[in-house]
């Protein structure tokens, strides 16, 4: 776990360095996590290609690590090396000189403290098992625990679908994939996966914050706004008046919530908290959206806006002492001080800035595609608005040719039925309920107050037309997906849906804030407001770190028989198992010839057919035979979920050998005809 600790540290500490490349002003904690932004993703992204190479093994991870700490090289220039120092140096007196410092200490062990608690009940062992706490993980953690294994055991380079063996694997795993090289530094695979999402989900929160700070120049709103995504949800809090009060109290019912309030089968809550159903299931949102910040940070400062916010984390652009605030006497240290001051010229960093974002915005499509799709239609709409064309065009000319591969990869995929992405369904998941009270159900406040702050037109309260001009393109972000399926599960949506939601909140933060700040009913009602908007979100969360529910992924004789299948059979080899989303068989890296048939429908893939195949030949059909060469399979399970899903003959599967037994499970060995 050290080495994999220290793999992070490393993208961290040289995604921070390279900052100092495009931007000079930035507050400390800010650069960090916008380097932890950036660090990563490169990280998995220099650590893939070398695997192409070489494989996923322990030298092309160090590898990988030695390309990023090449960042430090960097130092060695003088010019380079006093932005470092000068902007450290002023870090620190800020630091001094202002009393926030603990207030945001305090903010972020909060945050901390909540993450990790979610985290940790994201994936769970103990003697009973492997479980989650999380009930819209109880499907895609075994699809993410399926994809980690086969790079890290099962020799998944180039990446074949390893639930469903055969085709390219059109899917963003870059974020496994990370985890994955974590697991081969030496880490287990839950502890890689709770460290990872830590790292991420701080980096989020942070860049959030900054990224308010950049927009509002309002240090309030910069904190109501990671709060608000992170516990979002809608008006579904009403339910706990329903609730029964168990004979404990109140407290008991609190400790005890018995269900969530953002998401409720059979009925109109459909939205979701961000943390229990995006960023804990679907991982790879939790890897592209902080990216996604990263480059509208850049956006915002290269269009014109000053390198710092006036309220910022910790400093401001236009007060800060010049970045050599001694008169140096050594004629060395004058240049120094001359050549980084000449680095510092806003419209040389501002092509510096949108170079960067670019190569940011190159890599989102094996990070999370979806906000690959937003990030660069929202360059489209903003290039007439902001016609910065030199700056535009430094950004095209890097994001497309880094991404191209990448969506040449996931768009040559063989068995997707692309027609299954797009179609006509207005209202996005409103089922039979009224549009209106549908987004009113689900988001609560939210849109009446980003009305509010965006028609308001007296006074302090509002919006300045630059921000109104950045913000135009998200609301497609909300409008496109309330028209359109974007992919073959409609909620999947939300997938844009939630940028909206992103690009919204500072302004919605920004009007509780000023709100706030007013000496009249208005005061009262912001913190009212804001009650209401994270009420539901807080529940939900609540409701896993009290650990009020628990899910069995992996019962204890199929982790036994995983870990025999580790060490008997080849890290290429197919098994055939039943579709369930637990099959022992997702602990191994091993391939799958089908896996949970509901991840194969919700990429497009038509997997009918093989699932046919499978039935026939778990029941011993005449085909059983010349399906099993057909398809290459070199293993077949037979355990609880074969019998359950299928009519299992018995007497055909005796005549093969029979390579592992664990309790119910057994592991036949498919390498002959069978045994008359």
């Amino acid at each position: 776990m050290i080495a994999a600790s220290l793999l992070l540290l490393i993208a961290i500490a040289a995604g921070t360095l390279l900052t100092f490349l495009f931007d000079h002003k930035t507050p400390r904690a800010a650069r960090i996590c916008l380097g932890t932004c950036v660090g990563l993703p490169l990280l998995a992204s220099v650590g893939f290609l070398m695997s192409l190479a070489l494989g996923l093994t322990a030298a092309s991870v160090a590898l990988s690590a030695s390309i990023l700490l090449s960042s430090f090289l960097l130092l060695l220039r003088p010019d380079y090396r006093g932005v470092v120092v000068a902007n450290m140096s002023s870090q620190r007196r800020e630091t001094k000189a202002t009393g926030r410092t603990v207030k945001y200490l305090i903010f972020y062990l909060a945050i901390g403290l909540v993450l990790g608690l979610v985290f940790s009940r994201a994936v769970f062992q103990s003697g009973a098992g492997i479980f989650t706490g999380i009930v819209n993980n109880l499907g895609d953690l075994p699809l993410h625990l399926q994809i980690i294994n086969s790079f890290a055991q099962g020799h998944n380079i180039p990446p074949e679908d390893p639930t469903y063996s055969g085709v390219r694997f059109a899917y963003p795993f870059l974020v496994d994939f990370l985890a994955a090289m974590m697991v081969r530094a030496g880490a287990g695979v839950i502890p890689a996966m709770w460290l990872q999402n830590m790292v991420l989900g701080l980096a989020l929160v942070g860049s959030m914050h900054y990224w308010t700070l950049l927009l509002t120049r309002n240090r309030l709103a910069g904190v109501i706004a990671p709060v608000l995504v992170l516990f979002s949800g809608g008006l579904g809090w009403w339910l706990l008046f329903s609730d029964p009060v168990p004979s404990g109290g109140i407290f008991s019912l609190f400790t005890n919530l018995p269900h969530d309030y953002t998401i409720v089968p059979n009925s109109i809550l459909r939205w979701g908290n961000s943390v229990t159903t995006l960023f804990v299931p679907q991982r790879s949102i939790l890897f592209g959206l902080p990216l996604a910040i990263f480059i509208f940070c850049q956006w915002w400062v290269a269009l014109g806006q000053p390198e710092s916010p006036a309220s910022g984390v910790e400093a401001d652009a236009n007060q800060q002492r010049p970045l050599s605030p001694k008169q140096p006497r050594q004629s060395k240290r004058r240049k120094s001080a001359a050549g980084a001051q000449a680095l510092a010229e806003p419209q040389a960093l501002a092509g510096r800035r949108m170079f960067a974002a670019g190569l940011a915005a190159g890599l989102l499509p094996l990070i999370h595609a979806h906000t690959f799709l937003v990030v660069m239609a929202a360059g489209v709409c903003l290039t007439p608005l902001f016609p910065v064309w030199r700056s535009w065009l430094r950004f095209f000319a890097v994001a497309v040719p880094v991404a191209l591969p990448e969506v040449f990869w996931l768009a040559h995929t063989g068995g997707v039925n692309a027609r299954s992405y797009l179609g006509w369904q207005p209202g996005w998941d409103h089922a039979d309920h009224n549009i209106l009270w549908f987004w009113l159900a689900n988001t609560g406040l939210f849109i009446p107050l980003l009305l509010v702050a965006l028609l308001w037109r007296r006074g302090d309260l509002a919006l300045s037309p630059r921000l109104l001009k950045f913000y135009t393109p998200f609301l497609f972000c909300f409008i496109v997906p309330n028209l359109i399926r974007l992919a073959p599960w409609i909620w999947d949506n939300i997938k844009v849906l939630f940028v909206w939601y992103l690009a919204s909140t500072p302004l919605v933060a920004l009007l509780l804030a000023r709100w706030w700040s007013r000496k009249s009913f208005l005061r009262w009602l912001a913190p009212l407001f804001f009650t209401t908007l994270i009420l539901a979100g807080g529940l939900d969360v609540l409701r896993v770190i009290t650990s009020s529910t628990e899910y069995q992924e992996f019962e204890p004789q199929g982790i036994a028989l995983a870990d025999t299948i580790c060490r008997q059979t080849a890290p290429r080899a197919l098994v055939l198992h039943a579709p369930v989303y637990n099959s022992p068989v997702f602990l191994t890296g091993r391939r799958s010839l089908l896996g949970y048939p509901g991840w194969m429908w919700s990429r497009g893939l038509n997997y009918s057919q093989r699932n046919a195949d499978i039935e026939s030949i778990y029941s011993g059909a005449p085909a059983a035979g010349a399906l099993l060469r057909q398809y290459g399979v070199d293993y077949v399970l037979v355990g609880p979920q074969e019998l359950a899903s299928f009519k299992v003959d018995e007497t055909f599967w005796s005549r093969y050998i029979k390579a592992a037994q664990a309790g119910p499970y057994r592991l036949y060995k498919i390498n002959s005809e069978p045994q008359k």
